[in-house]
């Protein structure tokens, strides 16, 4: 067997989203502003839990956005220490949107972070700085 590996992409135009079905989760208006700033035309990915570290881990999407629709809520530990695990063990980067870690070690909230950005070493850098743009605008940061 072989070991997964996140996409190996340099252009981000080619880069492919995945995205949570469900609005609620994670803000679909400013994932398609970012993905217009970066311009990235495919459609998204949208699928529910977060299987989209996992696929985006083994190269079938790229990109996995977790942005916040509330200023209040914190991210629960369980939803995302796996796929934190996963994607990095295959080469990726998890941040948050502010380019910080995610931070385990707060309880049962990642409550020191605000927001997921996860995506291949080769594009994160890129896409934090646009997402730290778009969400700022907003006063979401």
């Amino acid at each position: 067997s072989q070991p997964i590996r996140m996409s190996e992409k340099k252009d981000i135009t080619d880069a492919t989203f995945c995205e949570s079905v469900e609005a609620g989760h994670s803000s679909h208006d400013d994932q398609s502003q970012i993905a217009q700033k970066l311009q990235i035309s495919k459609p998204s990915v949208r699928m529910d839990s977060q299987a989209k570290y996992a696929s985006i881990a083994r190269g079938a999407g790229d990109i996995y956005l977790r942005l916040p629709t509330s200023a209040t809520y914190q991210e629960k530990i369980w939803d995302h220490a796996a796929g934190d695990l996963i994607v990095r063990e295959a080469g990726g980067q998890v941040t948050d949107s502010l380019g910080r870690r995610l931070d385990f070690s707060k309880g049962r909230t990642l409550a020191e972070n605000k927001g997921v950005v996860a995506a291949p070493q080769a594009l994160h850098a890129r896409v934090l700085e646009v997402v730290k743009e778009v969400l700022g605008k907003k006063g979401n940061l």
